[in-house]
């Protein structure tokens, strides 16, 4: 190779050099691709380039009857599976005017928040991970599993649930349900502190995480930043708290705002989170009405034609759902509002000015999935 050669590929410090993030990259968790415009190691723009896996999810509903969309909104936002499903029952029970039994409320909101557990302990695994902390995955996972376990036992599926209809529930709990869910929080309010202890208080962790990212309350809300990324902007924004559905309103727990705005901010929100999805658990499991497990409802649903909206907090924030109807057993048009899609794109914000090596750690805390983005 002759030396000219050589020079032609030497980027001084002052000139752009684009380089590609994915679409297949370890630290984008999905198939995203990130055009990432550098001058030396710094960060002068990024722009995300989405739908490498849509699927025109959102088309396929309009082909589809109500109980059978439910099974298309657990391949967005997977981690989220219960509640997106929920956020789909709810729209159509409110369209129908069908008030569902205490026990399906009661039963809902507490795979809620195991789901929100579940996607939390992930979370926290692959962050670590991604910082150069491998044994988070470790425990994250051996945390993780036993949630699972609850869930497999309790509708035959780990991931992917479709335990929530349109009335109720696919059938009841299993006889174990509240026995292993008292098991599990009982476990876990003993291995959560060492999240703390393996991580949080890390010297090296903390350098890479405080002052790193910093989306200000205005940023957040002009982006729509929901969820944990935008509740360490000191936004509040959790519908939990804002405008409950199922039993939320019947349990007393605390909406994490963090003021820093940084990657730490994030971090911390979803942390404190943990024990307040088991601060609700503990006030349901024990008071589990018996007053059935479904509404009455007729064999095929129609809805009365209209408009219908809902929203659920999800552990990844807003997830709303917009149905139209014209009244057939089918939706004339539907569209979802996903958190991901929000979350993604405040990143050029957040990534730029800094150098490329936080970029890992601005991604993880923001905690995106990117099939909910894609659809």
């Amino acid at each position: 190779m002759s030396e000219e050669i050589i020079k032609d590929v030497i980027i001084g410090e002052s000139e752009d050099y684009i380089i590609n993030m994915g679409p297949q990259h370890p630290s984008t968790h999905g198939v995203l691709r990130l055009e990432v415009c550098l001058q030396g190691e710094t960060v002068k723009y990024l722009i995300p380039h989405v739908g490498y896996i849509h699927r025109g999810i959102e088309k396929m509903c309009e082909a589809n009857t109500y109980p059978q969309i439910i099974h298309l909104t657990d391949r967005m936002d997977y981690l989220s599976a219960h509640m997106n499903n929920e956020a789909v029952c709810l729209c159509v029970e409110n369209a129908l005017q069908i008030e569902v039994p205490e026990k399906v409320k009661y039963v809902r909101t507490i795979l809620s928040e195991l789901n929100r557990l579940a996607s939390h302990q992930l979370w926290w695994s692959a962050f670590g991970m991604d910082l150069g902390a491998l044994t988070t995955f470790f425990y994250g996972l051996r945390d993780r599993e036993l949630i699972l376990d609850i869930f497999e036992e309790s509708f035959g599926s780990r991931l992917l649930h479709s335990f929530n209809t349109p009335g109720g529930l696919m059938h009841d709990i299993h006889p174990n349900f509240q026995t292993r869910v008292k098991e599990f929080i009982t476990y876990f309010r003993q291995k959560l502190p060492e999240y703390d202890q393996l991580l949080t208080g890390n010297v090296i962790f903390e350098q890479r995480a405080k002052g790193v990212g910093v989306m200000s309350k205005e940023t957040a809300i002009a982006y729509g930043v929901t969820g944990p990324s935008g509740r360490g902007s000191a936004f509040s924004c959790d519908l939990r708290k804002h405008a409950p559905y199922s039993a939320y309103d019947k349990v007393q727990f605390n909406e994490i705002l963090y003021t820093e705005g940084d990657t730490f901010a994030r971090y911390k929100v979803r942390m404190d989170e943990m024990w307040e999805s088991m601060n609700i658990i503990e006030q349901l499991v024990d008071n589990i009405p018996d007053d059935g497990f479904s509404a009455k409802m007729k064999p095929i649903i129609k809805l009365p034609a209209g408009e219908y909206f809902q929203r659920v907090e999800t552990a990844r924030g807003e997830f709303a759902v917009f149905i139209v109807s014209d009244g057939d057993k089918k939706p004339y048009r539907i569209k979802f509002r996903s958190p991901n899609f929000s979350n993604l794109f405040v990143m050029n914000e957040l990534a730029k000015g800094g150098k490329i090596a936080d970029l890992i750690a601005i991604s993880g805390s923001l905690d995106l999935v990117i099939p909910d983005i894609d659809r």
